[in-house]
């Protein structure tokens, strides 16, 4: 499990501190691989998407946002490096060849289905650091289907409070997810 980056290492990072970069680098590179590998299915070309991801990383370190999820950057970097490769092995017959080894052991998800499932995933973790009372209101709205007036009777608080609440908690998913590729979902996902 890697160390938790938060966002004094990326302010440190953002400054050209080589140090925060190697923390950065040693917490995150396996988890880059991992996903590349899951893409190429192939371990030098998933070894060079890692260098690449960090490289970019480190080229586009003043644009990063320092209260902002650290892995969501690098994840989005590395789905669009290895899906880039993914093409270019697709025009390639020899190439091609060789990933039609792999084929049943990619998963039948398009790649909608994956990037609903990490919009999900990404979610849960910022929905978990909500402070408790918008974290059970967020749930109650979007995982029950209550009412904000249904809400409001079940924790004997008034609807204006749940819905102060809801929009405070959108607000932070919003501002969390504000840099992500997965940014255009959110709406599929939160207000429906």
């Amino acid at each position: 499990m890697h160390q938790e980056i938060n966002g004094g290492y990326i302010q440190q990072l953002i400054a050209g501190d080589e140090a925060a970069f190697d923390a950065i680098y040693d917490a995150y590179s396996s988890k880059v691989y991992r996903l590349a590998y899951r893409f190429l299915k192939d371990s030098e070309q998933s070894q060079e998407i890692v260098q690449e991801c960090f490289i970019n990383l480190w080229t586009g370190r003043e644009k990063l946002n320092a209260e902002g999820n650290i892995w969501l950057y690098l994840y989005v970097i590395a789905k669009r490096l290895s899906l880039n490769a993914l093409r270019k092995i697709s025009q390639s017959r020899q190439l091609t060849e060789k990933l039609v080894h792999h084929v049943t052991t990619i998963h039948n998800d398009t790649e909608e289905d994956i990037l609903v499932h990490d919009l999900e995933q990404f979610a849960e973790q910022i929905i978990c650091k909500l402070p408790k009372q918008q974290q059970l209101i967020f749930r109650l709205s979007r995982t029950e289907h209550l009412t904000h007036k249904e809400i409001a009777e079940q924790l004997h608080i008034s609807p204006n409070t749940v819905k102060n609440h809801m929009v405070e908690a959108l607000k932070t998913l919003k501002s969390q997810l504000q840099y992500s590729d997965l940014i255009y979902l959110a709406p599929l996902f939160f207000f429906f």
